[in-house]
């Protein structure tokens, strides 16, 4: 590259997420370059223009790419700390204004019920399903998170049928095959909650869709909103079991007792 674009690429990378915010000229003033040099830089990475370049960082800005999402500078000030606290509660506030007890509970009796639960999560959202797993294994006894290691979705999900329940978690930065992946689950006739972020548009397909704002601050996603969602889902769970799901309790700790486990 010409020195005067080695310069601006320099100054690109230390922030780019922040490209989308400044015109051509703009940005020329900043890194100390003519406007021609942004103008050949640009097509250089094979863009038309500036603005296809900026339009393709705004998108993946959307996209939730953190690389894209870091700014250029990092808050040092007790106002970081206030600005991520108070965006999870906004996020809690958002997510249950759009959640009904009767749903959650609807939920809960489905998985109480079923042949078998499934849980799905990947990258992310993998950590979700196990954490909603785990709790519920208490009353649940046939609930499985996938994908295993080593399995690919096709052979859980020919296993699935109308009286199972599957709840899915597709957070942001979901795989590409994800919406067939979920077409197919909701196929099997299973009762299907999806959980998503707020980046999803509403979806009538599965049986229940709880979106969860996951805003925030910094360069990565908040999940207070999906962690407390999991939370909720298993208490009301455990607590509509009964009988039946204390006697199981009941069992799990005597034996925690006869091993010394804990």
């Amino acid at each position: 590259m010409h020195p005067t674009e080695r310069r601006l690429a320099d100054f690109i990378l230390s922030f780019q997420g922040e490209l989308a915010s400044y015109t051509a000229t703009e940005l020329a003033r900043l890194a100390n370059v003519s406007n021609a040099t942004v103008s050949r830089f640009v097509q250089k990475l094979g863009y038309t223009n500036y603005d296809e370049a900026r339009r393709h960082v705004r998108a993946e800005r959307l996209s939730g790419a953190a690389l894209f999402l870091t700014g250029g500078s990092v808050q040092t000030s007790e106002k970081a700390l206030g600005d991520h606290v108070g965006q999870a509660i906004t996020n809690l506030n958002k997510t249950f204004a759009g959640v009904t007890l009767a749903e959650i509970d609807a939920v809960a009796t489905t998985m109480l019920k079923a042949r078998h639960v499934w849980v799905v999560g990947f990258r992310t959202s993998h950590s979700f399903a196990t954490y909603l797993q785990w709790q519920t294994l208490q009353v649940i006894e046939t609930i499985t998170v996938l994908p295993g290691a080593g399995q690919t979705m096709a052979e859980n999900i020919a296993s699935m049928t109308p009286k199972d329940c599957v709840v899915i978690f597709g957070l942001s930065r979901r795989l590409a095959p994800m919406d067939a992946i979920v077409a197919q689950i909701i196929k099997s006739g299973a009762h299907v909650l999806y959980v998503t972020d707020e980046g999803v548009p509403r979806q009538s397909a599965p049986t229940w869709h709880f979106r969860c704002e996951t805003s925030a601050p910094g360069p990565l996603f908040n999940h207070v909103s999906v962690l407390s969602l999991a939370h909720l889902l298993a208490t009301r769970t455990i607590e509509l079991a009964k009988s039946a799901g204390r006697r199981r309790l009941t069992a799990i700790e005597a034996i925690h007792d006869a091993l010394g486990e804990l």
